[in-house]
C-alpha cells in the first residue's frame, strides 16, 4: 500500500501548545489481473419462525447468487440457527453448486440462536489457514434469545475471533433486529454492518460483500501512534476507530483494505511549546498489515510524524492543508 502523511499546518510556533492534526491516507493499488489467493466464506443464517416468507426465500436466494459470484476455488459454508444450528454445507469449493442447492432448502423453525449458528460458523473456518481470507456473513432479523444473549460477550467472541483472522460481518433484516449488537458485533469483528429493509434490499447487499471481498487488498490493517518526543504529550483518534493501549501507543484497527480505495486516519497530537527552531520528530506511526495478492504477506512500515517548528509570523504566513482541515471538520462534526 501506498501511504502519506499530511498535516493540517505546514509550520507551528515555537514556544506556544498547540495541538497538531495529522491525516494518514493509506491507497491500496488497483488490481493487477486474477492473481488472489482464494477465500474462505460462511453463510450463517437465521431460520427462525420470524424468517418465514419472503424474508427466508430471500436469504436462500443470496446464498445462490453467493455461490454463482464467487470464484470455483474460493470456498463457501452454509449454517442456519434458529433454536437449533445446522451445518448443511462444510466449506466446500464454491463451484460445487452445494451451498446453492441447500439454499433453497431452508426453513423457518423456532428460537434465534444467533451465537450457536456464529460459533459453528468461526469453528468452520478457523482451521483453514491455506485462504486469503476468512469471514463470516450473518444474516438475521431477529433478537439473540437462545445461547449466549450477552452483548458484551458476544462482541468479545467476534473481537477474538478477528485477532485469529476470522472477521465478521452482520446484515439485518427488516427493522426487528438488535441494530446496536449487529453493529457492535462487525465493529469487534473487522468486517462491515448492513441492513436490508426488504428482502428485496438484501441483494444488494450481498453485491456489495462480494465485490469487496473480490477487491481484497490487505487485511488486519493496524495504526500504531507513539509520541517520541517528551512535548508530546497526547494523542486521539478522530473517528470511530477500534483503539486500544499497546504499552506507550495507541493501535487503531482499520479492518481490511479494497483494491483502488484509499483510507484516511485523522489523529490530533498535543504538542507543548518547543523551544528549537527546525525540524523536529513529535511521534511514530507503526503500520501494520498483511498484503493480499499472488502472495500473502505480512507488512510493517515506520512513519516519523515531523513538524517544523517556526516564530510567529513564519507560522501565520505558512500555508493550511485544506483536505486535513475539511476532514477535521467533519469528523468534529460526527
Amino acid at each position: 500500500m501506498d501511504t502519506y502523511i499530511r498535516l493540517e499546518h505546514n509550520l507551528i510556533s515555537v514556544d506556544y501548545d498547540q495541538r497538531l492534526h495529522v491525516m494518514l491516507e493509506l491507497a491500496a493499488p488497483e488490481a493487477a489481473g486474477e492473481g488472489r489467493p482464494p477465500i474462505a466464506l460462511a453463510l450463517v443464517v437465521d431460520r427462525s419462525g420470524s424468517m418465514h416468507g419472503p424474508k427466508l426465500r430471500a436469504a436462500a436466494a443470496c446464498a445462490v447468487w453467493l455461490a454463482e459470484r464467487l470464484r470455483p476455488d474460493d470456498r463457501l459454508a452454509l449454517v442456519s440457527f434458529d433454536d437449533q444450528v445446522a451445518v448443511h454445507v462444510p466449506p466446500v469449493p464454491a463451484g460445487s453448486g452445494g451451498v446453492a442447492n441447500a439454499g433453497r432448502g431452508l426453513r423457518p423453525g423456532g428460537s434465534t440462536n444467533l451465537s450457536g449458528g456464529w460459533l459453528r460458523a468461526r469453528q468452520l473456518l478457523e482451521p483453514l489457514g491455506d485462504v486469503a481470507a476468512r469471514r463470516i456473513l450473518l444474516l438475521t432479523d431477529g433478537l439473540a434469545n437462545v445461547g449466549i444473549t450477552d452483548a458484551a460477550q458476544l462482541v468479545g467472541l467476534a473481537e477474538a475471533a478477528a485477532g485469529k483472522g476470522v472477521t465478521t460481518t452482520t446484515i439485518g433484516f427488516g427493522d426487528g433486529f438488535d441494530e446496536d449488537l449487529l453493529t457492535a458485533m462487525a465493529d469487534a469483528g473487522r468486517g462491515a454492518a448492513h441492513h436490508a429493509a426488504s428482502p428485496d434490499d438484501a441483494a444488494s447487499v450481498f453485491a456489495e460483500e462480494a465485490d469487496d471481498l473480490a477487491a481484497l487488498a490487505a487485511q488486519n490493517v493496524s495504526v500504531a501512534i507513539r509520541p517520541t518526543h517528551p512535548n508530546a504529550t497526547g494523542v486521539g483518534i478522530l473517528g470511530d476507530w477500534p483503539v486500544h493501549a499497546v504499552g506507550d501507543a495507541l493501535r487503531v484497527e482499520l479492518g481490511d483494505a479494497y483494491a483502488g480505495r484509499t483510507r484516511r486516519l485523522v489523529l490530533a497530537i498535543d504538542v507543548a511549546g518547543l523551544a528549537d527552531l527546525g525540524p523536529c520528530q513529535v511521534a511514530e506511526l507503526v503500520v501494520e498489515y498483511t498484503a493480499i495478492g499472488d502472495e500473502v504477506a505480512q507488512h510493517t512500515l515506520h512513519m516519523p510524524v515531523t513538524v517544523h517548528v517556526a516564530d510567529a509570523a513564519q507560522d501565520e504566513a505558512a500555508g493550511i492543508d485544506t483536505e486535513v482541515r475539511e476532514e477535521v471538520a467533519i469528523l468534529a462534526a460526527a
